[in-house]
C-alpha cells in the first residue's frame, strides 16, 4: 500500500459523503453529493457563487447539519459528533478572519489556546508554523501590517497550529498577488506529501489543475469529479466525430459571432484573446480560417486537447439544459 512522508496510507479515504443534501425552507443549496476523497489528496472544489461550494465545507466541517444523506471526515459521521471533527481539521477563509490589532505572534497564541494546546506544546508549534510559512521574520508585526499575501500565511499558520489531519480552504489566494499565490500553493503541497488532505474552493482554473482531485458543483449538483486528466479524457467532453481547435485573430469577438453561426462547429468559447472550438472532425484548419476570418493574415487554428474550463463550460451547459427540459416536461 502506497505510504505518504509519515507512513500513513495513502489510499484511505478521508472525506466521505453518501447523498449528503442541505435544504434552506425550499430552497436546496446542495443536493444528492457522493464523493470520496484519499489521504493527502488535493481537492479542488470548483463552481459558480451561490453553486453550494461554502454550504457543502461547512457541512464537512460540522458547523452546519445536513438534511439529508450522510458525510463523514476522518471516519467520524458530520450529524453525529461535529465537535469531534472540529478539533482534528483546519479552517481557512477567504476573508482575512484574524485579529488585527494583535501582532503575528498574538494571533498564533490565541488560536493556539482555542484548541487547547498545553504551554510547552504552543511554543513548539508556534514556532514550527512560524518557520514553514517563512512568518517568523514579522512575529511582533501587528496582523493589519502585513500585505496580502503575508496575511494570507498567517492565517494558514493559524489553521495549522493544532496539526490537524484535514484543512478546509475556501478561496484562500483571492485578491493576492500571483507570485503569493504560487508561493502559498507551494505551501500546500508541501502539505500535501506530508500526508494533509486539502479541499479547496477556487474561481482559478490555473489552480483546478493543480489539484490532485477536482469536484465541480453546479446549481447544487455535483456534475463533474475524478482527477483532471480524468475530466478531460471524458468522449463526453470531445465527441467521437469532432476536435477541439484554438483559434486566433485579430477580431475574435467578430470571429466568435461567425463561429456559432456555422452548423460544422458545435461549441465556440471566448478564452482571453482567441477561441476555443469544438467542430466536425472533417473541417480543417485552413476551412477554419476561411470561414471565420479570411482576410486577417494573423488567423489562424491549431488543435488543443481540451482543458477543465472547456470541461466545465460543457458540463455547465448540458446540466441547464436537462434542467430546462425536465421543467418543461413538469
Amino acid at each position: 500500500m502506497k505510504q505518504n512522508k509519515t507512513g500513513q496510507p495513502m489510499d484511505e479515504a478521508v472525506i466521505q459523503t453518501d447523498h449528503l443534501a442541505r435544504r434552506f425552507g425550499h430552497f436546496i443549496a446542495v443536493r444528492d453529493v457522493t464523493m470520496s476523497i484519499p489521504r493527502g489528496a488535493i481537492f479542488g472544489l470548483l463552481g459558480p457563487n451561490g453553486s453550494g461550494k461554502s454550504t457543502l465545507i461547512r457541512m464537512l466541517c460540522g458547523v452546519l447539519r445536513p438534511s439529508g444523506g450522510s458525510g463523514r471526515v476522518l471516519g467520524v459521521d458530520v450529524s453525529a459528533d461535529p465537535e469531534a471533527i472540529k478539533r482534528r481539521i483546519g479552517y481557512m477563509s477567504q476573508k482575512f478572519s484574524l485579529y488585527s490589532d494583535l501582532t503575528v505572534r498574538e494571533n498564533l497564541e490565541f488560536y493556539a489556546r482555542i484548541y487547547g494546546l498545553d504551554r510547552q506544546r504552543r511554543a513548539q508549534r508556534q514556532e514550527a508554523v512560524a518557520t514553514w510559512t517563512g512568518i517568523s521574520q514579522y512575529m511582533d508585526r501587528p496582523a493589519a501590517q502585513l500585505s496580502g499575501g503575508w496575511k494570507q500565511r498567517l492565517a494558514l499558520a493559524c489553521s495549522l497550529v493544532h496539526e490537524p489531519e484535514v484543512l478546509f480552504l475556501d478561496e484562500p489566494t483571492a485578491g493576492i498577488d500571483p507570485v503569493a499565490r504560487r508561493d502559498l500553493w507551494d505551501l500546500l503541497f508541501d502539505l500535501s506529501h506530508r500526508g494533509v488532505t486539502m479541499m479547496v474552493s477556487t474561481h482559478y482554473m490555473d489552480e483546478a489543475e493543480r489539484c490532485t482531485h477536482i469536484g465541480y458543483i453546479y446549481m447544487s449538483r455535483m456534475i463533474a469529479l475524478g482527477r483532471p486528466d480524468q475530466l478531460k479524457a471524458d468522449p463526453a467532453i470531445t465527441p467521437e466525430g469532432t476536435r477541439r481547435w484554438e483559434f486566433v485573430c485579430t477580431q475574435p469577438a467578430a470571429a466568435l459571432a461567425r463561429a456559432r453561426a456555422l452548423p460544422v462547429i458545435r461549441d465556440a468559447t471566448m478564452f482571453g484573446d482567441r477561441l476555443h472550438l469544438l467542430a466536425d472532425k472533417a473541417v480543417s484548419p485552413e476551412e477554419l480560417v476561411a470561414q471565420l476570418a479570411a482576410t486577417d493574415p494573423a488567423a489562424a487554428a491549431r488543435q488543443i486537447p481540451p482543458t477543465l474550463e472547456d470541461v466545465f463550460v460543457l458540463l455547465s451547459r448540458k446540466q441547464s439544459s436537462n434542467l430546462q427540459e425536465t421543467e418543461k416536461a413538469a
